[in-house]
């Protein structure tokens, strides 16, 4: 695999983890029941993006990891998605 690939699949895949990640133990300012004048209630309460980019970084490593295992280690590639998936059409013989 390609190195510039490899690089380009990492960073979408931390993109989009770190919005499937973003709000995950988010307080508001509403849960803390101290609203700041000037501010809506859901704004996040502290700083969190610290702790949202560890997370997306741990999950593009774990995803990133799996499909680098399942291309190089085990040979798979995205031709053999159609053999490992089961066949839906419908069957006219019965």
């Amino acid at each position: 695999m390609n190195w510039v690939l490899l690089v380009a699949l990492f960073f979408v895949t931390w993109w989009l983890a770190l919005f499937i990640v973003l709000p995950f133990s988010l307080r508001t300012q509403d849960d803390d029941k101290d609203v700041t004048l000037g501010t809506v209630s859901s704004a996040p309460r502290g700083p969190h993006m610290l702790r949202a980019f560890l997370r997306a970084t741990l999950v593009t490593v774990v995803v990133m990891g799996t499909f680098y295992g399942l291309t190089m280690g085990l040979g798979f590639s995205f031709d053999d998605i159609m053999r490992i998936m089961p066949d839906f059409s419908p069957n006219t013989h019965h």
